[in-house]
């Protein structure tokens, strides 16, 4: 037996039963707080963008009509030459012209990616208390790498619609088979002495743009 084995063995010694009678896998039981408080829609905005900001997201605000702009004024101001665009974001939200789009290829290397100056994409949905934003790779989002590589990631929510308040609200909402990334701000890292160093593991730049719901202007 390894020592693997035995430590498994004593973790198992060490639990309750957890099968019923029947031998099938009793319930978890699930009675924990899943939301601290109750808020309003645009309640629920403000509380995410606060968070966000706190982790040094940019937040901007806009509704369907001035997105195409913003979104042309924050790719300028970073000096975008390229673009990477999965092939489910609306095609209205990137104006004709400007940096060139750059397709999201099962093909494309990292090295390809890390020459691609920014990145659009939405997003499944965010959680207003911890501030986070999670994708899933749907449509309008792409492989989960086009949000790792490049330096600067641009992310629009829809809001209210796809702001929930808490993890808990979450994950019934998400389908656990998909490859979910879950972002809290701008990638970054610490040492021992506490000095911050962003864009390790991701985009040193994100701005986030919460989309307000307007019918026939997304």
């Amino acid at each position: 037996m390894s020592s693997k084995d035995r430590i498994l063995g004593r973790i198992r010694r060490a639990l309750p039963d957890s099968t019923s009678p029947d031998g099938s896998s009793a319930e978890i039981p699930r009675d924990y707080l899943h939301v601290h408080g109750v808020r309003t829609p645009a309640e629920r905005v403000e509380l995410l963008a606060a968070h966000l900001t706190e982790y040094r997201a940019v937040v901007h605000r806009a509704d369907g009509a001035g997105l195409p702009a913003l979104l042309t004024r924050l790719l300028a101001e970073r000096g975008a030459r390229s673009v990477l665009v999965p092939p489910g974001l609306p095609p209205r939200w990137l104006p004709a012209g400007g940096p060139t789009r750059v397709p999201d290829r099962a093909t494309s290397t990292p090295y390809e990616l890390d020459r691609v100056d920014s990145v659009v994409t939405g997003c499944a949905l965010a959680v207003a208390e911890t501030g986070t934003i999670v994708l899933d790779g749907g449509p309008d989002q792409g492989r989960r790498r086009i949000t790792l590589i490049p330096d600067h990631h641009i992310c629009v929510i829809r809001v209210p619609d796809q702001v929930v308040d808490s993890v808990p609200q979450a994950l019934p909402l998400l389908d656990p088979t998909r490859p979910l990334t879950w972002i809290s701000g701008p990638s970054a890292t610490s040492d021992i002495e506490l000095d911050r160093v962003e864009g390790v593991h991701g985009p040193r730049r994100l701005d986030v743009i919460l989309l307000a719901a307007a019918p026939g202007t997304q």
